[in-house]
Order: C-alpha cells, then sequence, then structure tokens
C-alpha cells in the first residue's frame, strides 16, 4: 500500500510540475510491444504506437518499429533495427510543425542489472532519420539517446515502472527531448503484461502530457522453427 501511495505522489508531482503544456490538452499513446524468442540467442522485437493529441482524438504519430536481438547473455542485448513513423503535425499549427514520414535506422545495446528488489536498465539507442515532408523536402538526421528505466516488484502480479530518457541531436541543437514516465504495470500471463503510466514529455520550447496504455507479449517462438527443422 505504501508503495502505491507513493506511486501517486509521484504522478501528482509529475502533473504538476508541468508548466508549459504544448496544446492544453491530455493526449495518449496506446502502444504494443512485443520480445518474441526465436532461437537460443536470438528474438524478434516488434512495436506499435497510435499517439493522439488528444486521449482518443486528433491523430498525431503512428510508430512501427522492429529489430533483431542478439542476446549476449541475460542482461545484455544488442539489436539492429528499423522503423517508419508517420506525423500529422496540423492540429498545432506551429511554426515548423508539419505532416512528414519517416524511415528510420538504429541500432541499441541494452544492459540489464538488479540491486535489491529494484532492476535496472540501461539502454543506449543511436539512430539515422531519413525524413520526407509535405512540402517535398527531404532531410537526414543523426540522433542518440539514453534511457534509464527501474521497475519495482510489488507483488508476483503488480509492479511500478520508471524511467527517465534523453534525446541528444548530433547535428544543430544539442538537446533534442527528455522524457520522463511513471506507470503500475500488472503481469496478466508469464508472458505478458499490462502498462498504464503518466509520460511528461519536455521539448526545448514545450511541454505535452501523455497518458500511456501499453500491452507487452513476449511469447517464445522458437518451438515453431524447431519443429519445421524436423519435417
Amino acid at each position: 500500500m505504501k508503495k502505491l501511495i507513493a506511486l501517486g505522489l509521484l504522478l501528482t508531482s509529475l502533473f504538476t510540475h508541468s508548466q508549459i503544456n504544448g496544446e492544453g490538452e491530455l493526449g495518449a499513446w496506446y502502444m504494443y510491444f512485443g520480445t518474441n524468442k526465436l532461437a537460443e540467442k536470438w528474438s524478434l522485437h516488434t512495436e506499435a504506437q497510435f499517439r493522439y493529441f488528444e486521449t482518443t482524438d486528433n491523430f498525431n504519430q503512428l510508430l512501427l518499429r522492429t529489430g533483431a536481438n542478439y542476446h549476449i547473455n541475460q542482461d545484455a542485448i544488442a539489436t539492429l533495427g528499423y522503423g517508419f513513423i508517420e506525423t500529422d503535425g496540423s492540429f498545432l499549427n506551429l511554426p515548423g510543425e508539419t505532416n512528414s514520414k519517416e524511415h528510420r535506422i538504429f541500432e541499441q545495446f541494452i544492459l540489464k542489472n538488479k540491486v535489491w528488489e529494484l532492476l535496472f536498465e540501461h539502454r543506449y539507442r543511436l539512430e539515422q532519420r531519413f525524413l520526407e515532408f509535405a512540402n517535398n523536402t527531404t532531410d537526414t538526421q543523426h540522433r542518440a539517446r539514453y534511457r534509464l528505466q527501474v521497475t519495482l516488484p510489488l507483488t508476483n502480479t503488480f509492479f511500478l515502472n520508471f524511467y527517465d530518457e534523453l534525446f541528444i541531436n548530433l547535428q544543430d541543437d544539442l538537446f533534442g527531448q527528455n522524457r520522463l514516465y511513471g506507470a503500475l504495470g500488472v503481469h496478466v500471463t508469464e508472458n505478458s503484461s499490462v502498462q498504464i503510466g503518466y509520460l511528461r514529455n519536455q521539448f526545448t520550447n514545450a511541454v505535452y502530457d501523455r497518458l500511456q496504455i501499453g500491452i507487452f507479449y513476449n511469447p517464445d517462438l522458437s518451438g515453431l522453427f524447431k519443429k519445421k527443422s524436423k519435417s
């Protein structure tokens, strides 16, 4: 109970300190993440995100991402992946905001460790972004990201999840954005869970409040490939 009260106080604090809001509305991100084991050292990352300027209205962004994970050991994972992102920025009517499509290549390295009951995850990511804008112009950008995530189990079913992620531009202005996140998670089955939380997404001149609902499903598919190889 004390841990749940602490989560509530944290989320209240995050909302209170969102002083500059991008559009004056609570937006929402609806998300799916999957890590599908293919072999002893390999798995497939799958991801889909639907982002809205408001909780159920004014579409902002579609993000589809996949990647091949190589599990060096149980605490270290290297990933090479691709993402497609389609953005509708017309709702804001701000200078520089426009519709765009993006093809993204990324390289990623994850390190995990445990301290007492706390599960730490360090995620390092490099991105090469190939953007196509509505005015028929194109651009190539490069970005580095670092995310520190902490998970605290409450029971066998419930857990708390927090992270802070910093985006660094490798051209122009150094600071890209910072994402601060807190959520309550529920283990639905052995390989699936749901998280409901709040994201404070801070840019140089704006802060966006986002409700996040994430579904995580991680089935082991390695048996399918073993059956095919025997047949």
